[in-house]
């Protein structure tokens, strides 16, 4: 019998040849971030082309107001570490600390975090004058000796052509946005320092009602995955000290309100969100929009409200307050908005051009959310389009909110109404928005792009807010 045959050995497979590799294909959230880099470097480039040439856009450094000006100053030290901190141990304390102790702790670091960034100009320039220049609010604090009185001519001084007509800030936004100041004036409150700090420890709190409105509407795991994302936002940069931040805080505690009362909890939260409502459609116009942020949790807690329709009743009973209050005293919502219209277009509004700053407003919006939140809205709106069960009803929940806080800012962006100056006007939208980083995996490393974007921010240019 014949032995077998010793088998020829198989030939070895050739090492692949990077051809031969397939190809990995960058991961979506690094699509997104160039998509918002490459947006941010339009506005600059195309910004600046606009504003050599034909000079309409009224800004110093488009598509930010303000000036290249490298700088550091009395509050880097503390904004560097505040950022370090909290990139190094946010993540961990968040998921650590007992829940109310987490929400002091947010309203805390992000108090620190708005401060020191605010300090890099000085106490007298970051903070004091930012409320009193030619164009705000307590420029006119000496007219209202006699509220009902102001109240009732309040119209009249909105157009640029009328006798005495208000700074332009107190001419764009209902009275309750310059009565806030008088008020602060009447108790012993008065001057910009302590208007700017009345902003940013108001303007801080925002941070603690849109983890309070995720936690009860999308579940805990969420609201502490977004809160250091929340401390430690590039919007910090124009919350010091900025009136809009004082606004940002009322809608987002409106927002709160709301969320708790259709979760099951006290049906009085329902009055107190319609009340505060009410307020924010007298302290900014704009901010009529949030009513489709206010749909939204509606309709996450509908159930809640098909149970106990007196909700609905009590929010509206809580929303017709403020209005009623003001029309009272003689001032006229429409009239004045109106009239505010026609100011718009008479000042820097009627030469910026609407075609650049369509666009160009989206990128202001990346710089004050940072391009974490990118990554993040990227991959909610991955949530909202995958089947139902592929991912936790909680997760699809939050995605729906940021998504409709999105809509709501896109509208003022059509408007026409919004056209520069939104790193300032748009905080109280960039405030949810950042809730979409609770999607992120590695936080840490989101975390200090954050932050770098921030202090580059802060300590390249002056920004004028």
């Amino acid at each position: 019998m014949r032995p077998p045959e010793p088998r020829s050995p198989a030939p070895r497979p050739s090492a692949p040849t990077p051809a031969d590799r397939p190809r990995r294909r960058p991961p979506g959230d690094a699509y997104a971030v160039s998509a918002a880099v490459l947006l941010v470097l339009a506005a600059v480039f195309v910004g600046r082309h606009i504003q050599a040439t034909a000079h309409t856009l009224s800004v110093g450094w488009p598509p930010l107001v303000g000036r290249w000006d490298p700088h550091v100053g009395p509050g880097t030290p503390a904004a560097v570490l505040v950022a370090v901190a909290t990139v190094a141990y946010g993540p961990a304390v968040a998921a650590r600390l007992p829940w109310r102790a987490l929400l002091l702790t947010a309203w805390g670091a992000a108090m620190a975090w708005i401060w020191s960034l605010a300090l890099v100009d000085g106490w007298r320039e970051g903070v004091v004058v930012r409320l009193t220049s030619r164009f705000e609010y307590l420029q006119v604090i000496d007219r209202w000796h006699d509220i009902p009185a102001t109240l009732r001519d309040f119209t009249r001084h909105i157009l640029i052509d009328s006798p005495d007509n208000w700074p332009a800030h107190t001419a764009g936004h209902p009275p309750a946005a310059t009565l806030t100041f008088v008020l602060l004036d009447r108790i012993g409150l008065g001057g910009g320092g302590w208007a700017g700090a009345w902003c940013i420890t108001t303007g801080a709190t925002a941070c603690v009602a849109v983890l309070v409105a995720v936690r009860a509407l999308a579940g805990e795991r969420l609201a502490r995955r977004a809160a250091p994302f929340l401390v430690l936002a590039p919007a910090a940069v124009w919350m010091g000290a900025s009136a809009d931040a004082w606004f940002a805080a009322v809608a987002a505690w409106a927002v709160a309100a709301l969320a708790l009362a259709v979760t099951g909890r006290s049906v009085g939260w329902a009055a107190l969100s319609g009340l505060l409502f009410g307020l924010v459609c007298y302290l900014s116009y704009g901010l009529t929009l949030f009513a489709v942020i206010g749909a939204a949790v509606l309709l996450l807690g509908r159930r809640r409200v098909r149970e106990r329709p007196v909700l609905l009743a009590l929010l509206l009973a809580g929303f017709v307050v403020v209005p009623a209050v003001f029309t009272a005293l003689g001032f006229d919502w429409w009239e004045a908005y109106r009239l505010l219209v026609t100011r718009y277009y008479q000042g820097a509004g009627g030469s910026r051009p609407y075609g650049y700053w369509v666009w160009a407003n989206l990128a202001c919006a990346v710089l004050i959310t940072g391009v974490a939140s990118a990554a993040g809205l990227r991959r909610g709106g991955a949530v909202l389009l995958r089947r139902r069960g592929e991912r936790g009803v909680e997760e699809r929940r939050l995605a729906f909110l940021v998504a409709c806080v999105l809509l709501a800012l896109l509208l003022a962006d059509l408007s026409g109404m919004s056209k520069a100056e939104t790193e300032r006007i748009w905080l109280p939208f960039a405030v949810w928005l950042l809730a979409a980083c609770a999607f992120l995996t590695r936080p840490r490393a989101w975390l200090a792009a954050q932050a770098l974007l921030a202090l580059l921010l802060n300590h390249l240019l002056a920004t004028g807010w």
